[in-house]
């Protein structure tokens, strides 16, 4: 797999895997409430749920995702660990990423949490540790504790995500250093060029999550990807995620669907000629489908 070199040096994988929690979905159902339903659903979880979340998990690994994406806030990561175990990889091949939740920076709880991810992951380190959001008020300290973290040893890289360019100098002036990576929203429909150039001036490396808008149909249904999917003789996402990668940019997929995780990975046998990236970036009509860091309630994230 191609790799992107971070400031320190350190070779990253140039797509990432991001799988959520189990049972994520961007569109929940009905809630219930009885004791019934819920004893029932945890069954479902336990006995048929958290098996097909690790093997689909396990089958990203051995498709050959290297560059592992998860948070403090979908689980302590011992799913993953199993995951990982039963895909015949060795954990020092993985470069596992997770981020301090919003609870942890409120609470103040950061070191506390981590070690809970280190237990579940059964390792003594992470490869990189982000904090999810820049929480108001609360993001600065996290950060600086993020450094003592590292100092410890308890991680090797620090990023963070969905960062704004005032975030970012915010941390370099408290600090004196910025984050080696920003993961943040962006694809076509939501190109962020003046916070992608503001990264590379800065070496800071960029990750985009939700690199395909979720499928969103404003950018699946119009013919213009159409036509350069039929030209390239790939898919529509193959085309969105190789564009990512020739602007520099990190690419997390989520698809637990392994027929899906292998074709999202088998997008560095073309390369996009400069007129049609330019045509993909002239999508860009500056939609956020995910929410602006600078206005969000960080409770409820």
């Amino acid at each position: 797999m191609k790799e992107f070199t971070l400031v320190s040096g350190t070779k990253i994988p140039a797509l990432g895997f991001g799988p959520d929690e189990y049972g994520y979905t961007p569109h929940p159902g009905k809630v219930h409430r009885d004791l019934v339903h819920r004893a029932f659903r945890k069954l479902k979880r336990v006995t048929i749920g958290y098996p097909r979340y690790i093997d689909s998990v396990a089958a990203a690994f051995r498709t050959g995702y290297r560059l592992f994406d998860f948070s403090a806030a979908y689980g302590d990561g011992s799913l993953i660990t199993k995951a990982i175990k039963k895909s015949g990889v060795s954990r020092e091949e993985i470069m596992i990423t997770t981020r301090v939740s919003n609870r942890a920076q409120f609470n103040g709880k950061i070191e506390e949490e981590l070690q809970r991810q280190l237990r579940g992951f059964q390792t003594d380190y992470v490869d990189v540790l982000m904090f999810h959001w820049p929480v108001t008020d609360h993001y600065e300290d996290t950060w600086l504790k993020m450094l003592e973290l590292k100092e410890k040893g308890y991680c090797k890289i620090l990023g963070v995500a969905n960062c704004h360019q005032h975030h970012l100098e915010r941390l370099k002036e408290i600090s004196g250093v910025y984050p080696e990576i920003d993961q943040f929203e962006m694809h076509p429909l939501f190109t962020q060029k003046s916070l992608r150039d503001f990264c590379k001036e800065k070496h800071i490396q960029v990750e985009a999550y939700s690199p395909t808008a979720r499928q969103d149909d404003r950018l699946m249904n119009p013919p213009k990807l159409k036509r350069l999917a039929q030209k390239y003789n790939k898919s529509i996402t193959q085309i969105i995620l190789r564009w990512h990668i020739q602007h520099g940019v990190i690419p997390v997929i989520r698809s637990l669907t392994p027929v899906h995780q292998r074709e999202d990975f088998h997008i560095f046998d073309f390369e996009i000629s400069s007129e049609d990236m330019q045509s993909i970036d002239d999508i860009n009509i500056n939609a956020r489908i995910r929410y602006d860091p600078d206005n969000c309630d960080f409770t409820a994230l």
